[in-house]
């Protein structure tokens, strides 16, 4: 397996394509790694004897270069990547576009890049790259107009453009890299050969992503829940789209669409997800260069009140809590602030407050066991020097492990303080919202770091009769699978409700008559998917109306599809629902992620309140647990308005259940329990409905 850090670490880099000609993609890779690069320059170009005084090799025969930089044509580019090959050069950056992005000819061209790759065991970055940087050796291979400052954050980016972006606004805030690399097409290298890299390096301190997909699901998880361990791994991820969901055809499928599922994903991961290029490095800041909190609360203190409040609001919307501040701190700030001052916190030491008395506050304030980390609000005045305040924080840094967040409210006045408090990683921000948002990821990341990973519960099943009933769709025109299939969940011991199949008006009354009491009655057909609304539904039927009521639906089935195939109707057992909750547990195979498992709020409106979480099978039971405390419904199971509560455990082990008979059999492509009526004595499946691929069972 070819070393993915070998892209970093090279010595001697030969750029194919090398050239001096003005606006050209060859020329401005060459003149950056010519500007700092350490180690030795290669230019490759059969038209040219030398390129910047550098004597030019016809191809990378005979270069012994560690990296090659492919910067020519499609077709020479691969010609470039098969010598590089034969030479034992493993490592590539091909920036040539042309290839995957550009329709079926690029397409081809890409299949045959990563059979090079496969032949030859090479790391190949790109193509359509814009290149790479490490900062340690100096290396630019990118025709950025910008290099990157030196720093502990690695970064990879599914976009060029933002690459370069991202080096000139960093700059402007002094925010430095170890690593940048733009993934292209990820023909060969993806976002998890990445994570698995930097979470290995001992001078990444943490890892950023710019993501518009994710290749492989499954393994970036296992890769990142590896990495997440020591190395914080934040995303940006775009394309947020329901355009997975339009083809589904189960509530499930609708629901848990390409979003939920790379939300689920990305949680097993153990990534921290945020929403805007502004977050992703605001909280990289503050991962790279703070401890975690060892207390829950955070500290403010200010000297202006409004920027105060504004951060005691965010702090409450995120995974901190504020300060309680013990009765000893607020008697010694008292004793060492204005009498005007604001001894609780958020700590207001007030409008006059030069850098000396911001100090003496956080000597108090950090002292408290309660304190865990610190926001620290500095407004102008004409008594405070943001250069002074800087040096104080700075030597906190330095001295104390608790973790300080800087927001200095000023323009060109705070430059130089930022300088002064990048050189000990203590971020910068304007806003005290983003501040306390930096402060927030080391929350977010403490409890990625410490939580505990359970094995899924192995559960007794009967796959043989799973896999017979799922096989019924060998023997079907279509792939559906409906309520004549319930005794799949039977034999993944799901409860479900009595009943039975009858294809007649006849079989119905004797149904009923054996249940007792008032039924239900549905109409079977794998063609009516939403059954109540065709009035294919009757709920609470007496036994003497069954006999009318069997014609009925099967009359109003017709009329709706008069092409539909029609089974029968199932005669149900009537639960009474005074008691009990609906609740949805179902299943989509996602592209990149495989199977998810939903839960929710169930019955009829499920895709109105779409009050759902998601997660990645197989699922856990503390994972299944989350997801009932995740649900806004979730009072309505716990006993809402007089209410008893409902068994949560059974909702907990249904979804454990539904995930081993989706990690079972790969075949399942989607799948809805809906509703699972959830009582006080237990859970029981009253509908199910799934598709299957026959050619996986």
């Amino acid at each position: 397996m070819v070393r993915v850090d070998g892209v970093f670490d090279a010595e001697r880099v030969a750029v194919v394509g090398a050239t001096e000609r003005e606006g050209s993609v060859g020329r401005a890779i060459t003149r950056n790694l010519l500007e700092d690069f350490a180690g030795e320059i290669v230019p490759v170009n059969p038209n040219i004897d030398r390129v910047f005084d550098r004597p030019c090799r016809d191809s990378l025969a005979g270069t012994d270069a560690d990296l090659a930089v492919v910067v020519v044509p499609p077709e020479a580019a691969l010609e470039a990547v098969e010598t590089a090959g034969e030479e034992g050069i493993e490592s590539l950056v091909v920036v040539t576009a042309g290839f995957g992005e550009t329709g079926s000819e690029g397409a081809r061209r890409e299949a045959k890049l990563e059979e090079l790759a496969a032949e030859y065991d090479l790391g190949i970055v790109g193509p359509n790259s814009l290149g790479v940087i490490s900062t340690p050796s100096g290396l630019n291979a990118t025709f950025a107009p910008d290099n990157a400052r030196p720093g502990t954050m690695s970064f990879m980016s599914q976009s060029g453009a933002l690459v370069t972006a991202i080096l000139e606004w960093a700059a402007d805030r002094g925010i430095g890299f170890k690593d940048i690399v733009s993934l292209g097409n990820k023909a060969v290298l993806d976002e998890a050969d990445f994570v698995e890299t930097w979470g290995g390096d001992p001078d990444t301190d943490v890892v950023l992503g710019y993501l518009e997909s994710i290749e492989d699901g499954r393994r970036f998880i296992e890769a990142a829940r590896d990495v997440t361990e020591g190395t914080p791994v934040v995303v940006l991820k775009s394309g947020r789209t329901d355009a997975g969901a339009k083809a589904a055809s189960s509530h499930t499928g609708a629901i848990a669409g390409s979003e939920a599922a790379y939300e689920a994903g990305l949680r097993k991961a153990g990534a921290i997800r945020v929403d805007s290029t502004e977050a992703l490095f605001d909280t990289g800041a503050m991962l790279a260069g703070g401890s975690v909190p060892s207390a829950d609360g955070v500290a403010v203190v200010t000297n202006a009140g409004g920027p105060g409040v504004i951060a005691t609001d965010a702090i409450g919307d995120s995974n901190a809590e504020l300060a309680s501040l013990a009765e000893e701190t607020r008697e010694r700030l008292a004793d060492a602030l204005p009498a005007t001052a604001n001894v609780h916190n958020p700590v207001d030491v007030i409008g006059d407050a030069p850098a000396g008395r911001f100090h003496d506050a956080l000597e108090v304030v950090l002292s408290d066991p309660a304190v865990g980390s610190a926001v620290v609000i500095a407004c102008p005045s004409a008594v405070l020097s943001f250069d002074r305040l800087a040096e104080t924080l700075a030597a906190f840094r330095r001295r104390e492990s608790i973790p300080l967040a800087a927001c200095l409210m000023g323009g060109a006045a705070v430059e130089g303080a930022a300088e002064t408090l990048a050189e000990t990683d203590t971020p910068t921000y304007f806003d005290p919202t983003r501040a306390v948002r930096g402060i927030d990821a080391l929350y977010r990341y403490r409890e990625v770091r410490d939580r505990k990973e359970r094995s899924p519960t192995q559960f007794d099943v009967d796959t043989d009769t799973a896999r017979s009933i799922l096989g019924r769709v060998e023997r079907r025109s279509d792939n559906r699978l409906g309520i004549e299939a319930m005794e799949l969940l039977d034999a993944y011991g799901i409860p479900t409700v009595d009943g039975e199949i009858v294809d007649s008006p006849d079989a119905a009354l004797a149904a009923a008559e054996r249940l007792g009491g008032d039924v239900v009655m549905k109409i079977v057909s794998p063609d009516i998917l939403h059954k109540t609304d065709i009035g294919g539904v009757e709920v609470g039927v007496d036994p003497a109306d069954v006999e009318g009521t069997y014609e009925s639906i099967v009359t109003r089935a017709r009329n709706y599809q008069p092409d539909a195939r029609i089974y029968g109707v199932q005669i149900q057992d009537r639960i009474d629902l005074e008691e009990g909750v609906e609740t949805i547990v179902g299943t989509n195979r996602d592209p990149q992620f495989g199977p998810v498992v939903l839960f929710g709020l169930g019955g009829v409106f499920v895709e109105v309140f779409e009050d759902t979480t998601v997660r990645i099978a197989p699922v856990s039971e503390p994972e299944a647990a989350a997801m009932i405390d995740e649900i806004e419904s979730a009072p309505l199971l716990r006993g809402a308005r007089g209410r008893p509560p409902v068994r949560e455990d059974a909702i907990v082990e249904t979804i454990g259940r539904i995930s081993q008979l989706v990690t079972d059999f790969p075949a399942i492509v989607e799948l809805d329990i809906n509703p699972l009526v959830a009582t006080p004595d237990g859970v029981a499946a009253v509908d199910l409905r799934l598709t299957v691929d026959p050619e996986k069972l």
